[in-house]
């Protein structure tokens, strides 16, 4: 049973996105006397955000729900910087044009996940290019350099790691908790931020803001993180073998977005349930009590939910459409992926690879060996085979149960 005070920590502990708080009662009792104004960053690094982002972006979406004001940092001054958390080389440099065509790119899905305006719990959505970017190198040394040691920023994970495996960390690299723990501060003034959110390797910049927040103005802020999520095999949220799961439409189909839910594991479904859909908890636990056959009838809730969320629910009831016309009826469902072959057609290698229902040839090569693939329904073996399409015809390509495409001409 929860301790908390205030309807925030509730919510967030009854849906499993706590991992750690600074100071949990602190918070609590702000929280249950006050709108606590909150932010979590993203940097711009592509056009649009993957679903390893979308459990902080749905933490933002509880904030708010919970009645406090979600403050979206867009990264686009550490964008320029790159953060090495997590990560085994440095990022590649971006122009500020594309940093900005990427930020409006990722606006889309906060759009529909929050609500933006002038309220006291509306959304805002800033970018630290604006506060970053007046900086003055000179001013940046003597007013924040000494509120840190190079001895305790050696000792964070996403430096330790790269020294290590003795990669290069470059000293651009090396500022970016700087300039994170900067953000914090400078949000908590221009906007009372009081709490910084985000994944638990997040920790170390997330507290590194409150300590500079403290010694350079005397502020109490906050800092909570999220459980690392992978998924019940093990493997990181997001990542599949075709590539990332991109949450806007011109970067993955929405069928295709429907059905990475569709097939989540047994063993996530309610976990999932909780941490990206709205639904009642009492009908979350019916859910994920199901078993056998029945929990698929889950995993296309699952699906229909998180799709309606991201996508809106056109989109979610139009994939939930494909997918029963393509497995219950045989059909080609109109949603589905498509690829053209043109006049000189292609082969099957390719085409699997290039739909991304395979990664390489190789793998291509390995699923066709199976039996694993269908044309029309028979099986087509020989790597060498060239798909072949009369002008205006489509053939249905199916790659074991799950994966569905139409060649077309």
């Amino acid at each position: 049973m929860s301790t908390y005070q205030s309807d925030l920590l509730r919510l967030l502990e009854e849906r499993g996105y706590i991992h750690q708080i600074t100071d949990a009662e602190g918070l609590d009792a702000l929280a249950a006397r006050q709108i606590v104004p909150g932010y979590i960053g993203f940097d711009a690094t592509a056009p649009s955000l993957h679903i390893g982002s979308l459990v902080q972006i749905m933490m933002l979406r509880r904030l708010q729900q919970a009645g406090h004001k979600p403050i979206v940092v867009m990264g686009g001054g550490t964008t320029k910087v790159g953060d090495p958390s997590g990560k085994d080389e440095s990022r590649k440099m971006l122009t500020n044009d594309g940093i900005e065509a990427n930020i409006a790119g990722i606006r889309q899905v906060f759009e529909r996940l929050l609500t933006f305006g002038d309220g006291p719990t509306d959304a805002v959505m800033v970018n630290n290019d604006e506060w970053l970017s007046q900086l003055g190198y000179i001013e940046l040394l003597r007013d924040v350099g000494p509120h840190f040691t190079v001895n305790r920023m050696l000792t964070f994970d996403s430096v330790k790691l790269r020294l290590e495996r003795e990669q290069p960390l470059t000293f651009l690299e090396f500022n970016y908790m700087i300039l994170q723990a900067y953000d914090f501060r400078e949000l908590a003034q221009r906007y009372d931020c009081r709490l910084q959110m985000g994944g638990s390797d997040q920790w170390g910049n997330i507290v590194n803001g409150m300590e500079l927040a403290r010694r350079m103005d005397g502020s109490e802020l906050f800092g909570l993180t999220t459980p690392l999520l992978t998924t019940a095999d093990g493997s990181k949220m997001g990542k599949t073998a075709a590539g990332a799961v991109w949450l806007n439409e011109e970067q993955l189909p929405s069928y295709d977005f429907w059905q990475y839910w569709r097939n989540a594991d047994d063993r996530d479904v309610g976990r999932f349930l909780r941490l990206f859909t709205d639904l009642p908890l009492d009908e979350i636990a019916r859910l994920e009590s199901l078993e056998g056959a029945q929990i698929n009838d889950a995993k296309t809730v699952l699906a229909n939910e998180v799709t309606a969320l991201v996508r809106g629910r056109d989109a979610a009831e139009m994939a939930a459409r494909t997918a029963a016309e393509t497995f219950a009826g045989g059909g080609a469902g109109e949603d589905l992926p498509a690829i053209d072959v043109g006049p000189e057609g292609m082969r099957i290698g390719a085409v699997l690879t290039a739909l991304g229902f395979t990664a390489s040839n190789g793998e291509a090569k390995r699923k066709l060996a199976e039996g694993a693939v269908k044309i029309d329904g028979e099986a087509v073996s020989d790597p060498g085979h060239l798909v072949e399409v009369a002008e205006g015809s489509e053939l249905k390509l199916s790659l074991g149960k799950k994966k569905h495409a139409i060649i077309r001409r």
